[in-house]
């Protein structure tokens, strides 16, 4: 615990957390840690969780297994049956993962915020693919979320209504760390990082959009719509077509380490009582309302 509370003291100072998260050989350790954590020796996945435990506060209470062969394994646990209750309200969208809120509000001018006084444009985000460039206008005037999961929460994502998921678009990049800290000194650091587009509608016809974003040490994400493993070592196709339906709550996939993911909805919605920056929430809890 000592070790833990110095730890997390010395990460407090912003330049000291920056220069360790960062400063980095980004991609190479990305790549290291996703071969690493695939390792299935007890010696290293012990001494491992042993390591992990020490710098931060990993919990598996709620974890269907609670011993693993791999370090891999313990990133992507399943959750016990009944360990996150889903709002059944259907005016509500619900948090599709674990996280802590980061900046929220409204998409003007095709701009939204990554920290305050850090805006970035909706387009360069998603990319000019012939799939992306209308999603700037039907978002105009909606809501954005940022979602940020620690390296210690349960990985895995679902989803936020009764939808269906209509096409993928992949976008590799880099691996900046997606801390506070860094999001407050990188600007336009989402689109800089690798991440994905998922193209979604409610049964009802209203379109949305999720943005699971990589980070360092994120090896991988794992869609269960799409018949591959999305990675830095992924060469294509980056636009995949598919036609996947989930109830609320269904699991969509997972991230293989912590990171972020960015929720955009068009008019007619408006946060859910207690949602604003700095709050935990967990999946399956009121995220966005129908106004």
């Amino acid at each position: 615990m000592k070790i833990r509370r110095r730890f997390q003291k010395w990460m407090l100072q912003e330049d000291l957390n920056f220069l360790l998260t960062n400063r980095i050989p980004r991609i190479a350790l990305t790549h290291f840690m996703g071969w690493w954590s695939k390792i299935s020796h007890p010696w290293v996945v012990k001494s491992s969780m042993a390591v992990w435990r020490l710098f931060s506060d990993l919990d598996l209470s709620d974890a269907k297994q609670k011993e693993f062969d791999s370090l891999h394994a313990c990133f992507t646990r399943e959750l016990l049956p009944g360990a996150r209750e889903v709002n059944p309200d259907p005016s509500f969208m619900t948090s599709p993962c674990d996280a802590i809120v980061g900046a929220c509000g409204q998409i003007s001018q095709g701009q939204v915020f990554q920290a305050k006084g850090f805006p970035y444009q909706l387009q360069t985000l998603l990319g000019s693919s012939e799939y992306c460039r209308h999603w700037p206008s039907v978002l105009e005037g909606g809501s954005y979320l940022t979602l940020r999961l620690t390296s210690s929460m349960y990985h895995r994502f679902h989803a936020p209504h009764d939808v269906q998921l209509q096409h993928v678009t992949y976008i590799s990049g880099d691996t900046w760390n997606v801390n506070p800290v860094t999001l407050k000194r990188v600007e336009q650091l989402f689109c800089k990082n690798e991440r994905a587009v998922l193209h979604m509608q409610t049964n009802d016809g209203v379109p949305f959009l999720i943005v699971p974003v990589a980070a360092v040490l994120v090896a991988s994400m794992r869609f269960h719509a799409v018949d591959v493993l999305l990675n830095l070592r992924y060469k294509g196709p980056n636009e995949m077509s598919c036609d996947a339906a989930y109830a609320k709550g269904q699991e969509m996939g997972w991230f293989e380490h912590g990171s972020t993911i960015l929720v955009f909805v068009p008019p007619g919605f408006e946060r859910a009582d207690g949602i604003a920056t700095g709050q935990h929430v967990r999946m399956g809890q009121a995220l966005l309302k129908r106004s």
